[in-house]
């Protein structure tokens, strides 16, 4: 390893997983100037190509401990990392603000201490008297919603952003493979990774972002990592009421839990379900409208245009996500359940500094 330390540039670096934060990894590494190749099975089955892109960082309440440190740096790096996806993209953006509502009048005085106890002058509460309450509730026909609003958070599409890292990963000409890695090892101070086709593929380092896959890849009894699958859906709803104009609600919200995001005059997107499984439940109309004591009418009649689900990794017996450094340069970044998307530029400028101090 002495060479390669004297040069670390040089190191080859194997990111397994192309979701957002096998991508991301891939780009951080690669604009430190490492030979980066990113291998998947396929990207369609991405659970990230099933994320809604909330960006929920600011008004995350529990403001302390490990959770919030990454939460907090993400918030930061986000706007840095859009600035810079722009050259790839310029209509990559973070829609803004985020709205979180409820009609629990307990959860909504918790919501109003938290943005007094905080004095964040980017969070303020929305009482019945906001114009965006009265427009909720005429839409939903309903008389008690409240909530608050980030004017920080917000949304990116994250099938955009997605592209948009294919197209800087391209542009750097980091080598992206498609197969399945089924087992590694370590070997005269390399690792081989070994695909389902028997290829072997030679790198300095191995960062694990494949979900599920990772735990397969390592010596979970001795680590003691265990994921369970969570599976989430999504719906599209076409609208058939002339007299609803779903474009003058807000761009992104929240009512209890399930998060809705207009498309057009009569399309809205509802996500996601919290299913521990890895085959998707058939009432999913059901599930993601009854947020909700009453159904509004025109959401009654609605009815599914496009439906599709996501399965996620949730850390068992411990704090989302896993990010540690697992044995003599390899690296496992999973487990992040539903904040891959917020949490990528965080993980990725860890995963970036164990390795230059891995190789210092």
């Amino acid at each position: 390893m002495k060479s390669l330390k004297e040069n670390f540039q040089k190191a080859r670096i194997l990111v397994i997983g192309s979701g957002i934060i096998g991508k991301f990894n891939a780009l951080e590494l690669s604009e430190l100037g490492f030979q980066v190749t990113i291998i998947d099975q396929t990207q369609l089955q991405n659970s990230s190509n099933a994320a809604l892109g909330l960006l929920m960082g600011n008004m995350y309440q529990k403001r302390k401990g490990r959770s919030w440190a990454l939460r907090k740096q993400s918030i930061e790096l986000w706007p840095k990392w859009i600035t810079f996806l722009q050259k790839f993209n310029y209509e990559l953006d973070i829609e803004k603000p985020l709205i979180q509502l409820t009609t629990n009048e307990e959860k909504f005085k918790k919501l109003e201490t938290f943005i007094y106890e905080n004095n964040d002058l980017n969070l303020r509460t929305l009482e019945s008297n906001s114009i965006i309450i009265q427009n909720l509730n005429k839409a939903f026909q309903t008389k008690n919603i409240k909530g608050m609003i980030s004017f920080k958070d917000g949304r990116v599409n994250a099938l955009s952003l997605l592209k948009t890292l294919d197209k800087y990963l391209k542009h750097k000409k980091v080598n992206s493979l498609e197969g399945e890695i089924i087992k590694i090892r370590k070997s005269n101070n390399q690792w081989i990774s070994t695909t389902r086709n028997n290829e072997d593929i030679k790198s300095d380092m191995v960062i694990l972002c494949n979900s599920l896959k990772a735990v397969d890849l390592i010596d979970s009894v001795s680590h003691k990592i265990k994921l369970k699958p969570v599976l989430g859906q999504a719906i599209e709803i076409d609208i058939d009421d002339a007299e609803v104009d779903l474009l003058s609600l807000p761009k992104q919200f929240s009512i209890n839990g399930k998060n809705i995001i207009p498309k057009s005059k009569n399309k809205l997107i509802i996500g996601s379900t919290d299913e521990y499984n890895t085959k998707p439940e058939e009432n999913v109309l059901e599930k993601l409208t009854n947020f909700l004591d009453q159904k509004p009418d025109w959401l009654m009649k609605g009815k599914i245009a496009k439906k599709w689900y996501g399965i996620r990794s949730r850390p068992d017996g411990e704090p989302s996500p896993i990010m540690k450094n697992i044995n003599d340069g390899l690296i496992i970044c999973t487990g992040f359940y539903k904040n891959g998307i917020l949490l990528a530029p965080a993980c990725s400028k860890w995963v970036a500094n164990e390795i230059q101090n891995y190789l210092s």
